[in-house]
């Protein structure tokens, strides 16, 4: 996603909560929460038309299906997952869910808007909601991390 993994999330399949046990969690004696950290995606995601959720930012809820559309024949030259198609950027981070995100592309759409240019500000002065790059998607996914920009408390 692009996401800086600075908030809460989690993934969802069933009943059972997949997300990253920290010491003050109150809740992981009942049985139905997963710490997912020494998990994979193929983990949850075994054949086609498998599917899970996954929530990000809970106070903003963005919620999304992720589906396994298709199992390709692996090439033993790659040892990494690959993008083989998309659309669209990622919104940016905190820019307040779903209907933040509308807001924004209001804003940005219309130069005449009276929010446009601290949004611009804001978004970098160059974001792009049609842009969508596999090449540097799959150079992302290369990396030891996937490309996970890891968040740190200063």
């Amino acid at each position: 996603m692009g996401w800086w993994n600075s908030h809460l999330h989690q993934f969802i399949k069933g009943e059972k909560f997949y997300l990253e046990k920290t010491e003050d969690d109150d809740f992981w004696e009942d049985k139905i929460h997963v710490d997912y950290l020494m998990l994979k995606l193929s983990d949850l995601l075994k054949k086609e038309k498998d599917e899970i959720g996954y929530e990000y930012d809970f106070g903003d809820g963005w919620l999304h299906n992720i589906v396994l559309e298709k199992i390709p024949v692996s090439d033993p030259g790659v040892n990494n997952p690959q993008c083989t198609a998309g659309k669209r950027n990622c919104p940016p981070e905190d820019c307040g869910g779903p209907f933040g995100y509308s807001n924004l592309l209001t804003v940005i759409s219309n130069p005449r808007h009276e929010e446009y240019e601290e949004m611009m500000k804001w978004t970098g002065g160059n974001f792009d909601p049609e842009s969508f790059d596999k090449e540097t998607i799959n150079d992302l996914l290369k990396k030891e991390d996937f490309g996970i920009v890891p968040f740190r408390l200063c």
